[in-house]
């Protein structure tokens, strides 16, 4: 398979002149930021180079921490992949203002699920965040990571879903106050799909999963919601906390229905420590 790390130097040079004339194609051919985010992702599967020009080469803000900044960072990485070892394939993506989520199945340095967010201005990728977790068996509800719904509906009700998310986020994952609960998820399991590798659908299988975990002794706790973006029935939840005493950042995808939550997908990912950092752009970060 003909690599993007063959032919990254040349487009790289060229990314600028490339970008702009992305940029200035008649509407009817210029590809949407979803699409350039998707095609960029898809590219590190394919080996195709052309979607390296949907980056801006004079200002990219890295927030992989293991990634350096800028074209160089990408650059590098691409070039640590072993040949052929690559896999990316979108499950699901959506669009909030200038920023395009993805959810994605990947082989990167062995099997992950990985969320991915991409910042645009004037067409042109400036900023990057994702979370990464290794690929795990199916959960006790016979769900993956990765299944599931991906159909965006109920555009007209995005801002109300990401209203209903923030609220959720900030009433039971941060202040515990599971007295609410039923506003924001039904009691029967079949009302709440889980997609957590570790934890069975419906309220009872969350509850059993965080009582397991008090048991040993191990900590779940969210302290800090850095950004909330969505569309329509999918909203994306990108927080701060600890988990199994590490410092992570927790990002979860909820899919409303008729003004509750009904279904989950999540990645966890361990903060590095400070001085292993590749960049000095914070794991989050967001405008």
């Amino acid at each position: 398979m003909k690599t993007l790390t063959n032919v990254l130097t040349k487009t790289v040079i060229a990314a600028s002149v490339m970008g702009i004339t992305a940029c200035t194609l008649p509407s009817d051919d210029t590809p949407t930021n979803q699409e350039k985010a998707i095609a960029l992702l898809e590219s590190i599967e394919t080996g195709d180079a052309a979607p390296v020009a949907y980056i801006n080469p004079n200002e990219y803000t890295q927030h992989n921490l293991a990634v350096g900044d800028g074209l160089a960072g990408f650059g590098e990485i691409m070039q640590m992949l072993p040949e052929g070892s690559a896999k990316a394939d979108v499950k699901r993506a959506f669009t909030d203002g200038d920023y395009v989520v993805t959810h994605t199945e990947y082989d990167f340095f062995g099997p992950k699920v990985g969320f991915d967010v991409f910042r645009f201005e004037n067409g042109l990728i400036v900023e990057h965040w994702d979370n990464l977790q290794d690929l795990a068996p199916a959960n006790p509800s016979g769900r993956t990571q990765l299944d599931g719904p991906t159909e965006i509906k109920d555009i007209a009700k995005t801002e109300q879903n990401k209203a209903l998310v923030a609220d959720f986020v900030q009433t039971i994952l941060h202040d515990g106050n599971m007295a609410r609960i039923n506003d924001f998820i039904d009691n029967e399991d079949s009302a709440y799909l889980q997609h957590n590798p570790g934890v069975a659908d419906g309220l009872s299988g969350l509850g059993a999963a965080l009582k397991a975990m008090a048991e040993q002794g191990m900590s779940m706790s969210y302290s800090k919601t850095h950004k909330i973006l969505g569309q329509g029935n999918f909203v994306l939840a990108i927080s701060e906390g600890e988990f199994l005493n590490d410092h992570v950042s927790f990002y979860d995808l909820f899919r409303v229905e008729n003004d509750k939550i009904v279904e989950h997908w999540d990645a966890i990912e361990t903060i590095p420590a400070r001085d292993t950092w590749k960049n000095d752009n914070g794991k989050f970060g967001f405008q």
